[in-house]
């Protein structure tokens, strides 16, 4: 029995994806890793072949989204009953997942929280991103430091009552909103802000997305009940 489980959705991460998952190795004994090859043009299959525990491969781009649900439905398959989220392109430092886990103990979701001080993250993101956690903190009902975060971890009971569909990058801010709005426990866990290779999120496009999902969560949080959330920022390993 897996007691836990990595998911790195993953697209034309080739040059990344290896040292991601050497690096979850390292700061988590025994995790199994799976990466799911969405629809990649370069040799991330071959990569995620002869480095993750697991590969779900999806023949053609599906987006964000899709990847993240193909990766956890494979968790619950090998009975993983907690699960880490990382991106495929080192933005997220994976000596940082055992405290997203840790704090499972005392939550159901733990997010890996990003500073937007000047110079650490790209000014474009930096607007983006503040933007959609506003957002998000209006249609949750509580305060969202990060909604755009991909470094996450879950227990898989949460994940078994979080009903949300999509396919894109807007996929993880419904996940969040649902979460808090069902009275889930949400930990905010401080990670640094990394930059390196482009990313695939298209400012304009995905942004947009994000951006209109946001606001129809907002509209029915109007009409709907609101959850709680569980300020525990200071929660560390």
């Amino acid at each position: 029995m897996v007691r836990e489980a990595c998911v790195i959705p993953a697209r034309d991460a080739a040059g990344t994806l290896r040292n991601v998952v050497s690096g979850l190795r390292l700061a988590v004994s025994g995790i199994a890793v799976i990466v799911v090859d969405d629809g990649s043009m370069d040799g991330t299959r071959a990569v995620g072949l002869n480095t993750a525990d697991e590969l779900v491969h999806l023949p053609i781009g599906r987006g964000k989204g899709a990847a993240l649900r193909a990766g956890i439905v494979r968790a619950r398959e090998i009975g993983a009953k907690r699960v880490i989220t990382v991106d495929a392109d080192g933005q997220h430092d994976p000596a940082y997942a055992p405290a997203l886990l840790n704090a499972l103990d005392r939550a159901d979701i733990a997010i890996g929280a990003r500073s937007r001080s000047e110079g650490s993250m790209p000014p474009h993101r930096r607007i983006a991103n503040a933007l959609s956690s506003r957002l998000a903190s209006l249609a949750a009902g509580v305060r969202v430091p990060d909604s755009q975060s991909g470094f996450r971890a879950f227990r898989m009971g949460a994940l078994d009552v979080i009903e949300v569909r999509g396919e894109g990058y807007a996929y993880e801010s419904a996940v969040l909103v649902e979460a808090m709005r069902r009275g889930l426990r949400v930990a905010w866990i401080p990670v640094p802000t990394i930059y390196g290779p482009a990313s695939h999120f298209r400012p304009f496009v995905d942004g947009s997305r994000v951006g209109w999902t946001l606001v129809k969560c907002a509209a029915s949080a109007l009409v709907g009940p609101r959850g709680r959330a569980a300020d525990m920022a200071g929660i560390t390993t």
